[in-house]
């Protein structure tokens, strides 16, 4: 009975301890989402951050060209109104010119109608003096002449004040056509000064809410930089209690191991004196002769084989828990595919070399020609073969991992810059040619074999078996770590 309370509890225990491990492993995965969303946020802000900049430097140079713009327009603004003044002196001066024009018009008629009358007094003095016959005959002759004078100078008159109306008229028109002009331009500029105004207002208040934006963002990125130290630092210790604990449920697997192994003992040992006893007291029968009944007889060989079979069970227990724990628990499965003359033959699953054939009957020049390693999370790294390698026809090359210690010969070579080809769950090795094209591929895998290994252990006994299956599952676990520390 007390071997049957041991196995309860280590399956109670790895019950407890795989929930907890799953647990965990799904705050783990959670919590590196998380960090993934808050890289990618980040980046988005900092990208929103540098289109916020380049925004705001692109509205500081339009705003300098419009203030630029602004000040040649006020330039040509003060130019047109120095013009608006000049033309207006040259309207006040033409309007002076007008009235002096004016003022000797009147003057010259005023002397001519000075000079009629004084011709007209002497006339008449005249024509007094002239005997009374020809008197009309001067008369008609002397209102003839003075008709044509008063026409001529009448008709000069009028010229002269069309003249002067067409000057002055053509002098209005070009100064109001000029002022009209200038107006518009006027008016124009100031428009275009208010737009101006207004759109460097409209600017301003842009790059005021950019500024703030900005430091908002800047904030944010702040918080979310405080947020992420804070979950890489929870993540930490949780990983670090995390340890502890499996470290902690290592212990407690490894004492009820010895426990168990304790108990196997003893009663190994209670079974050879049970058998011994048994042995005296069939000797002792034989010696008073009496018959052994059939229970007893039938009793003997079970346990008999039982104890034989409890040990066979702890020798296989010792080797195969120190020499072939992870094979109790995992299957080697390959996959091998190439396309083309050269394949990859072996990898070994300890990470110690890859072998590489020539499966055609020309050799094959390997320059410029790599081999990538991917195992899971972990970054790939490339083998390149030397440039003067050539592999030949139908022969193999085995590349070693630094670590490996093996002196190597006409068919090897020696990875210095990598201690091994790596270990893990899943190992994938491609061969790439110069041109980039992938020419061959193999990945080997370490898949659970479920039902295989208990049917194999129930040959021996049902403690033996569990046995193996708790150590398949401890080297299992330790495998989880390893890759989730890597």
């Amino acid at each position: 009975m007390p071997w049957k309370i041991a196995g309860f509890r280590i399956g109670f225990a790895q019950n407890e301890l795989e929930n907890g491990n799953s647990k965990k492993e799904s705050d783990l995965n959670l919590a590196q989402a998380r960090l993934r969303d808050l890289d990618a946020q980040l980046i988005a802000k900092e990208a929103d951050l540098a289109t916020a900049l380049s925004e705001n430097r692109t509205l500081e140079s339009e705003l300098r060209e419009l203030k630029e713009e602004v000040l040649t327009l006020n330039l040509s603004l003060e130019d047109t109104t120095k013009h608006l003044h000049s033309e207006m002196l040259r309207r006040v001066d033409l309007e002076n010119h007008m009235k002096t024009l004016q003022e000797e018009m009147t003057f010259q008629k005023r002397l001519h109608e000075d000079k009629l009358k004084e011709t007209k007094r002497a006339h008449e003095s005249r024509v007094a003096e002239v005997e009374s016959g020809r008197q009309r005959e001067f008369e008609s002759k002397l209102s003839e002449a003075l008709q044509e004078i008063r026409r001529q100078h009448e008709e000069q008159i009028q010229g002269y004040k069309e003249e002067l109306e067409r000057t002055f008229s053509a002098k209005m028109e070009n100064a109001q056509l000029t002022a009209r002009r200038n107006s518009e331009s006027a008016s124009a500029a100031r428009e275009e000064l208010l737009e101006t105004k207004k759109r460097i207002d409209t600017l301003v208040s842009q790059v005021n809410q950019y500024q703030s934006q900005n430091v908002a963002l800047e904030s944010r990125i702040k918080e979310l930089q405080d947020l992420l130290d804070y979950d890489r630092d929870l993540h930490r210790r949780h990983m670090a209690e995390k340890e502890e604990e499996m470290a902690q449920a290592q212990r407690q697997a490894q004492e009820q191991l010895e426990e168990y192994e304790h108990l196997l003992d003893v009663k190994l040992a209670l079974d050879l004196e049970i058998n011994a006893y048994r042995k005296m007291l069939e000797g002792e029968e034989q010696r008073l002769r009496l018959s052994p009944t059939p229970s007893s007889r039938s009793m003997a060989t079970p346990t008999t084989s039982k104890g034989r079979r409890f040990l066979h069970g702890k020798k296989r227990k010792v080797k195969e828990s120190k020499k072939r724990e992870c094979a109790a628990a995992f299957k080697t499965v390959q996959h091998a595919s190439a396309s083309g003359n050269v394949s990859i033959e072996e990898i070994d699953a300890d990470g110690k070399f890859v072998r590489v054939k020539n499966n055609s009957d020309e050799d094959q020049p390997l320059h410029g020609w790599v081999l990538r390693r991917h195992i899971g999370t972990v970054s790939d790294v490339t083998y390149k073969f030397p440039s003067q390698f050539t592999l030949q026809a139908g022969q193999v090359v085995t590349i070693w991992g630094a670590a490996a210690g093996v002196s190597p010969g006409p068919s090897d070579l020696v990875w210095k810059s990598q201690r091994s080809w790596g270990t893990g769950d899943s190992i994938d090795v491609t061969l790439i040619t110069d041109d980039g094209k992938e020419l061959a591929e193999r990945k080997i895998m370490f898949v659970p074999r479920g039902e295989e290994s208990s049917e194999q252990d129930d040959d021996y006994e049902e403690i033996t078996g569990s046995e193996m299956e708790f150590a398949s599952q401890t080297k299992r676990r330790r495998k989880k770590k390893c890759c989730l520390v890597s």
